[in-house]
């Protein structure tokens, strides 16, 4: 059962899907991914960084990539914690510019890329415990796009996986099928 809610940036409650968030135009999205490119492309400016940006939507969100032929200079951005922060920093940027809540996801240098190796080992590591014999295995608290992500591969490996907690605390709990 894959549970994935956005949590409100300003009060960390949980923001409810609304039809209008599933139901984004591909117009809309290309909007916040170049409302967003434009944001990142003055970071990078006043950071003295170079780096390409790329736009694409699906899956109802629009994705932007920064990558760089000199991956040396996005490494500074590349680190999970700071693509997290400038991903809320864009999408405050988008709502600012379109009054919507924005779902975009941001990838710096491959950033991304990286977490789903990380994520797939984790994931890989908790079925080992299962088949071990565990009953279930229960990852660290992670983003609802980690969870969302961990949940698309806890599918592929043919188990089960479902979110619980609340607020920081939510993980995703892996179970047979």
């Amino acid at each position: 059962m894959s549970d994935v809610t956005e949590t409100d940036i300003a009060t960390e409650e949980p923001v409810a899907e609304t039809e209008e968030t599933e139901a984004r135009s591909t117009g809309q999205l290309e909007e916040e991914g170049e409302i967003a490119a434009d944001y990142i492309e003055e970071l990078l400016d006043i950071a003295d960084l170079d780096g390409d940006i790329e736009i694409d939507t699906r899956g109802g969100r629009a994705y932007v990539s920064v990558t760089s032929s000199e991956n040396a200079n996005l490494r500074i951005l590349a680190k999970p914690d700071t693509v997290s922060a400038l991903q809320e920093l864009t999408r405050i940027a988008v709502q600012t510019k379109t009054g919507a809540f924005s779902r975009l996801i941001l990838d710096v240098g491959g950033s991304r890329e990286a977490r789903v190796a990380e994520l797939t080992i984790l994931v890989d590591k908790a079925i080992e415990r299962i088949d071990a014999g565990a009953e279930s295995a229960a990852l660290p608290p992670m983003s609802s796009y980690e969870r969302k992500l961990v949940h698309d591969v806890v599918a592929e490996r043919g188990f089960v996986s479902e979110s619980e907690g609340e607020g920081r605390d939510r993980h995703t709990v892996i179970t047979r099928a």
